[in-house]
Order: structure tokens, then C-alpha cells, then sequence
């Protein structure tokens, strides 16, 4: 009985060795093997300017307020061109012409800075006129006249209408909006830039 009790307790000590190798040697394959090199991933902030700008997205940087009187007049010929007669429309027109400069349109390229002398160049698109509409409650009708032998036209308001807000537009452009719209444009985007901590702004122009 001694001897069989002796074997007995010999086999659970190798077996219990055995787990224990195993064990042993499943913790030290686990750990992953040293590389002979390493890769670290570097971060690095990309200047604000560019988004900060685009935020302001469409600058509507002016407006003029315009007024015109449009005489619109539908000429007529009747019996073989011995009867002239005419439909005719005299509009005041009053509205505003709206221009400024799309930021929304701004590239990477077109923002330059120099993080360490604080300065920054920025090319901006050109100013655009952005609406021409008219002012509902203060346009209106200042005669209306249709000749007995002229037909009426029912459209002749809405040509108008349609002509003074061109002709408005024509106007603020002749008077100098997109000049003035780009001045505007330079002063707000430069006031924002050197906000942002730049303390030499260059505004150029595509």
C-alpha cells in the first residue's frame, strides 16, 4: 500500500509540474517580442486662419441703395403701319444692391503664414455682386397708359420690375460698389486675422 501511495502522489507532482511548465510558457509567448525599430505619430497643428476665415463664408461687405424711374413703353402698328399707338408704364423703382466677396471659395493656397513673425498673407476671391432686388413696399406704379388702339399688355409691370433691377445693379456698378466691397472685405478679414493673433496682415486679390 505504501508503495502504490507513493506512486500515486509521484504522477499528481509531474502532472502538476507539467501545468505548471505550460502555464510558464504561455505567459512568456503572450508577451509580444521587442521591435528593432518604433513608429511614433506626430501630430501637428495646421494654422486656423483658413477655417476662421471661411466661417465668415459669404462677406456681404456693402450695400447701396438705389432709386430709378423706368419708362417702359410697348410700341404698336396697326392698318399697315398708318395707326401708331402705344402701351406704356412709368415704375419708380427703389431697392438695394447687396455685393461682397465669397469666402467659402477660399483655398488652401491662398492663405500663407509665418507662425514664428506672426505674419500672414491671404488672397482673397474677387468681390461679386451678390443681389439686386427691389424694395416691394416703396416700388410702384407712377402712371399706367394704353392707347385706344393699342393693346393692352398684361406683362408690361413685370418687364419693369425686371429692367429696374438690372438697371439698379448697372448703377451700383457704375458708382463703385465692388471697389468699395473690396475695401470693406480687406478691412473685416484683416481684423479677424490679426484677432487670431497675426500681427502683419497682406490682403492680395485673385
Amino acid at each position: 500500500m505504501a508503495r502504490h501511495s507513493t506512486g500515486a502522489a509521484g504522477a499528481l507532482l509531474i502532472v502538476g509540474a507539467s501545468i505548471a511548465a505550460s502555464v510558464a510558457t504561455t505567459s512568456f509567448t503572450a508577451r509580444p517580442a521587442p521591435s528593432a525599430s518604433a513608429t511614433t505619430t506626430v501630430v501637428r497643428a495646421t494654422p486656423n486662419v483658413l477655417r476662421s476665415v471661411q466661417e465668415l463664408a459669404r462677406l456681404e461687405s456693402v450695400t447701396f441703395h438705389m432709386e430709378r424711374v423706368i419708362d417702359l413703353r410697348d410700341e404698336q402698328e396697326h392698318a399697315f403701319g398708318l395707326v401708331h399707338a402705344e402701351d406704356s408704364i412709368l415704375l419708380v423703382a427703389v431697392g438695394e444692391v447687396i455685393a461682397g466677396v465669397d469666402l467659402a471659395a477660399l483655398r488652401p493656397e491662398d492663405v500663407t503664414v509665418d507662425a514664428v513673425a506672426h505674419r500672414a498673407v491671404l488672397t482673397l476671391p474677387s468681390p461679386t455682386v451678390f443681389s439686386a432686388r427691389l424694395d416691394g413696399a416703396r416700388t410702384h406704379v407712377h402712371s399706367r397708359s394704353t392707347d385706344v388702339m393699342a393693346r393692352r399688355s398684361e406683362s408690361l409691370e413685370t418687364r419693369a420690375r425686371a429692367e429696374a433691377e438690372r438697371s439698379i445693379a448697372q448703377g451700383a456698378l457704375e458708382a463703385g460698389i465692388l471697389d468699395r466691397a473690396k475695401t470693406s472685405a480687406a478691412h473685416t478679414v484683416g481684423s479677424l486675422v490679426r484677432a487670431l493673433g497675426y500681427n502683419e496682415v497682406e490682403i492680395r486679390w485673385r
